[in-house]
């Protein structure tokens, strides 16, 4: 209510200079450019929502917030309040298409009984009283600092502080049971250091829900910030010894439909082209043991045994994972587009001299 206020003010409402067909121009200009913006949002971020809905649900509100702080700011600047007005604008479109297909994420790990519309029906009604109740709760504070320019930016920070705080604590309190990429690493550490796999509630209480570079004093950083390009070009692929020796390192990979090798600090992992979100798991727990090898072996002993420990202990840690609960058919890891295709039948009978 304040923002809107402020908003209204800002467009001309009570002024006698105010014509409404500048009113209306602006208003188009603001709903013009948010529905660009949730439109190329959507093209370049659509994939990850899924993936990352933690992350993006408090992105979400965090966004929302800052589509009402250029609401209330863009009085202040006249000759620029079309600018921030559209600013604004592109804000809330994150919101909407962020919030809503985390929502439908978020609704289906609630849905327990498949009943996925009942819940987002209880959710939505709950979430109309919430917002009726903020509604009155703003009339009467916009009536009360009507006027008073310190008293309104007090109140707007403290409410948009408890605001965020409210959903970190929200969101920190998810236990997603699907594996993503950030959660596949952290069981993974902890697996290859003891042996145990951790639980959804454990992993709930590491995992990162605040912007990538947060991650840089967690202890799971030696692994998160190591590179897996997950569905590489085969072109980009460093053969050691060079092309001659690439029928060699295919039939390693014969029986699976990737092929991974690893160069500098990076590991590439070429998909093929049937691959599915199993092959995309099986993959990426791959690259993340090469990785951890590589940290203490040469690179020819650490690509050697990491076969040997997907061979031994793969099938056997995805039994664990579903036995502490994880959904291991619920695979939110996203790759890039490219895929190769060869003949597993053809890798298998090849011989190499």
């Amino acid at each position: 209510m304040l923002s809107t206020n402020a908003l209204l003010s800002g467009i001309g409402v009570g002024q006698t200079t105010a014509t409404v067909i500048g009113a209306t121009f602006q208003w188009f200009l603001r709903d013009f450019t948010g529905m660009l913006g949730g439109v190329i949002f959507t093209i370049f971020q659509g994939s990850n929502l899924d993936s990352k809905a933690k992350q993006w649900r408090l992105a979400a509100d965090f966004m929302n917030d800052i589509g009402m702080l250029m609401d209330l700011i863009s009085p202040l600047f006249p000759r620029l309040f079309i600018f921030i007005l559209c600013l604004g604008s592109l804000a809330r479109s994150v919101t909407g298409v962020a919030s809503g297909a985390t929502r439908a994420a978020l609704t289906q790990h609630f849905a327990l009984q498949e009943n996925a519309a009942d819940i987002s029906a209880k959710e939505g009604s709950q979430e109309t009283a919430a917002t009726l109740s903020g509604m009155l709760l703003g009339m009467l504070l916009a009536k009360l600092t009507s006027g008073n320019t310190v008293a309104i930016w007090l109140c707007f920070l403290a409410l948009t502080g408890f605001h965020m705080f409210a959903n970190y604590k929200a969101v920190r309190c998810l236990r997603l049971t699907s594996l993503n990429k950030d959660r596949v690493k952290i069981i993974l550490k902890t697996y290859l250091q003891n042996g145990k796999v951790l639980s959804p509630a454990d992993v709930s209480t590491q995992e990162i829900v605040l912007p990538r570079f947060s991650t840089k004093f967690t202890g799971y950083e030696s692994l998160l910030h190591k590179e897996v390009t997950l569905g590489a070009k085969i072109s980009t692929v460093n053969v050691p010894g060079g092309w001659k020796n690439f029928p060699e390192m295919m039939k390693r990979s014969a029986t699976d439909n990737y092929i991974i090798t690893h160069q500098h600090r990076e590991v590439l992992v070429v998909l093929h082209r049937n691959s599915k979100r199993e092959d995309y798991l099986k993959s990426y727990v791959h690259s993340l043991v090469l990785i951890s090898l590589l940290e203490s072996l040469n690179p020819e002993e650490a690509e050697e045994n990491s076969f040997v420990w997907m061979e031994k202990k793969y099938s056997i840690f995805m039994s664990e994972l579903g036995a502490v609960g994880w959904n291991v058919n619920r695979i939110h890891i996203v790759p890039d587009k490219w895929r190769a295709e060869w003949h597993v039948s053809a890798i298998k009978d090849l011989k190499v001299e």
